[in-house]
């Protein structure tokens, strides 16, 4: 399974010249591994005391880096004067892989009658027919012998290939331009190529230790043709055609959403993309689909055409890997997101290569486990804790960290280091408890003001201004139950919020209660204001502006509560303890304010319906400052308990 045969099923024969060759010398290697081993097999079916030779270095150099090869060898014996090999076909077929592989070359440059195809399909022939697992003397010895004169063998005819493959890799005489391998070039190709390869090295130290990129250019009639490898699938390829003004890419991937990844990091650069679809290629991909696509580029000058090669070339490396890293990203964010994370990245200029060399998702889950307790739990998504557009700043921060910290050098534990203080502070940001605190008082702040205003420019007096009064104090009390919701969910889920759940339930008695204020006024508004004068108003208005102030005071409090920590200023515990006093002070004020209220209320309203509901406004207005109270020391306590002070 070869990388030159998506090329040449892309259409593009003559371009894989070189690459035949080159993996034509590789196949060479993998095969003389397999010949050794067969012959320690027989040599150790023979003597079987003998150890079975040492070959992992030469197995490692011709990149098969397996211990089955050694595994085989030592298992191999003496049955019925023959040789039993476990594990033999898939040796064969290995040799056999390796050999169709090796001769490719040589065939594609030598006439259909030379010797050379003759023996090379006889002796394919005589592979397939070998035993399942059993081998005699004499295919051993037409396997691996090398003497001339005693009949061919498969050894003789690797030597007499590689022979070939050598001299048609001098003829080739290739010219190298800026890292690329180019032949038969005119003098209008080299500047594309260059501009070609000066996009490609622009980004390509992105890939880290990944191999790929590797790039191979020639003239094919009036076209210039530009082959990149991009990474290590034999599906994954990508060819470029210029003729005169205009670029025809032509690119395979067996991730389709892949291909749609790059269709729009191309877009930039006047692609023009038609053309999609899958095809099946036995001897790609495992016989499984892929999908090609061509994108066309039409260019007003000699200067567009290397512009848009150097954008083509900057922009192959964010493909490398980049289906493992969507899958990644997708323990933390949706799909979509996912996609729009990598693309931002490329966009950057970051990838996300270097996010996976120093430890991908094991970085964040490590973060996300070190952020806290209860911060988050298992199962528990990033988007779904600190929100969607977080946890996209933040993910790209981290591929930011990684790829700083490989390019200069450091340490992979420095990026982890760093990605734990990055995701506590978005921890912080988002998941402060206070500011779901903070928010809820902001309703009871709303509301005691507009029952303050209320009171203080005669709402009463209007039935319809009243009525509207009483409507927006439902809403308000409904989002700050929705609150309480939200706090109650939270302390399930979340062990550090249940003293935020119990808190916020204290402060929403008051918004209760500034809710059923601004009711009875609207009630008082109904025809209910017989004795109703300003002296009643105004001691009315002052106990509501009293319990306004205390609002106030308890939002400043939440505001300092939040920094309190142990590096506190102390001018900060101050301002904390006295904005609390102040609310201890609001609700004794309103106790004598509740008193006052009573006896102006039975000295001047007479009617039974006004008196009960002007004294059930008083006391509502006076509960809500007992209320407040309670929520102050609870707040006290759980600042306290946040800046490590014990009672």
């Amino acid at each position: 399974m070869q990388k030159t045969q998506a090329v040449a099923s892309l259409g593009q024969h003559r371009l894989m010249l070189p690459a035949w060759v080159k993996a034509a010398l590789s196949a060479n290697d993998r095969l003389k591994v397999y010949l050794t081993v067969l012959q320690a097999a027989a040599s150790h079916a023979a003597h079987p005391r003998r150890d079975v030779p040492d070959l992992a270095k030469e197995m490692a150099a011709a990149g098969l880096g397996t211990a089955w090869l050694h595994d085989l060898a030592a298992a191999a014996r003496r049955v019925d004067e023959e040789l039993y090999v476990p594990d033999l076909p898939r040796l064969l077929k290995c040799i056999g892989d390796d050999l169709a592989t090796m001769v490719r070359p040589v065939l594609e440059t030598t006439p259909a009658g030379d010797e050379t195809h003759r023996r090379v399909q006889l002796r394919l022939a005589w592979l397939v027919a070998l035993a399942q697992d059993r081998l005699t003397d004499e295919q051993i010895a037409e396997l691996t012998h090398g003497r001339r004169g005693e009949g061919d063998s498969l050894h003789l005819l690797v030597m007499d290939l590689h022979k070939k493959i050598n001299k048609l890799s001098s003829e080739l005489a290739s010219e190298i331009i800026a890292g690329a391998n180019v032949w038969d070039l005119q003098a209008q190709d080299r500047p594309r190529v260059a501009a070609f390869m000066r996009g490609l090295n622009r980004t390509s130290v992105l890939k880290f230790d990944h191999p790929g990129l590797d790039t191979a250019a020639t003239r094919d009639g009036e076209r210039l043709l530009i082959q990149n490898d991009i990474g290590t699938n034999d599906a994954h390829v990508l060819v470029i055609q210029v003729a005169a003004r205009s670029i025809t890419l032509t690119y395979s991937d067996l991730h389709r959403v892949r291909l749609e990844f790059f269709q729009a990091l191309l877009a930039p650069f006047g692609a023009q993309w038609s053309g999609l679809e899958s095809r099946t290629t036995a001897e790609l991909n495992q016989g499984a689909a892929y999908s090609v696509a061509t994108a066309q580029f039409d260019c007003a000058d000699d200067a567009a055409v290397e512009t848009a090669l150097e954008g083509i070339g900057s922009r192959i490396v964010f493909l490398i890997d980049w289906n493992r890293a969507r899958k990644r990203l997708q323990a933390f964010v949706e799909k979509a997101d996912a996609i729009a994370i990598l693309g931002e990245v490329a966009r950057l200029d970051i990838g996300h290569r270097a996010w996976l060399q120093v430890g991908g998702e094991r970085l964040v889950f490590a973060a996300m486990q070190a952020a806290g307790e209860g911060a988050f739990r298992i199962g528990d998504r990033l988007d779904e804790v600190i929100g969607v557009a977080d946890a996209h700043a933040f993910l790209v921060a981290v591929m930011r960290l990684a790829c700083d910290a490989l390019r200069r050098g450091q340490p992979a534990a420095l990026v982890a280091d760093e990605t734990r203080m990055l995701l506590a502070q978005h921890v912080r940001q988002r998941t402060n408890e206070f500011d779901l605190l903070a928010e809820h008082a902001s309703y009871c702040h709303a509301l005691a003001q507009a029952v303050s205003d209320g009171l203080a420019h005669g709402v009463e007096r209007s039935g319809e201004a009243a009525a509207e009064l009483g409507a927006r104090a439902k809403a308000w009390e409904r989002k700050a139950d929705h609150l309480v919701m939200q706090a109650r969910e939270k302390a399930e889920q979340q062990p550090r919020w249940r003293p935020v759940a119990r808190l916020v339930e204290q402060s929403d008695d008051v918004a209760d209660a500034l809710e059923e204020a601004a009711f009875l006024i609207s009630l008082m508004a109904d025809h209910h204001l017989e004795g109703w004068n300003d002296h009643v108003r105004k001691v009315l208005a002052r106990l509501a502006a009293t319990v306004l102030q205390a609002t106030q005071d308890h939002l400043k409090a939440l505001a300092i509560a939040r920094t309190l920590g142990s590096n506190a200023e102390a001018a900060d515990n101050d301002a904390f303890l006295a904005a609390t006093w102040r609310v201890l002070q609001a609700e004794r004020q309103c106790d004598a304010l509740l008193r006052d209220a009573r006896r102006v209320i039975l000295g001047a309203v007479q009617d039974a319906p006004s008196l009960m509901l002007a004294n059930d406004l008083a006391a509502t207005l006076e509960l809500a400052s007992d209320r407040l109270l309670a929520a102050a020391y609870a707040l006290r306590d759980l600042a306290f308990d946040k800046a490590g002070v014990r009672g």
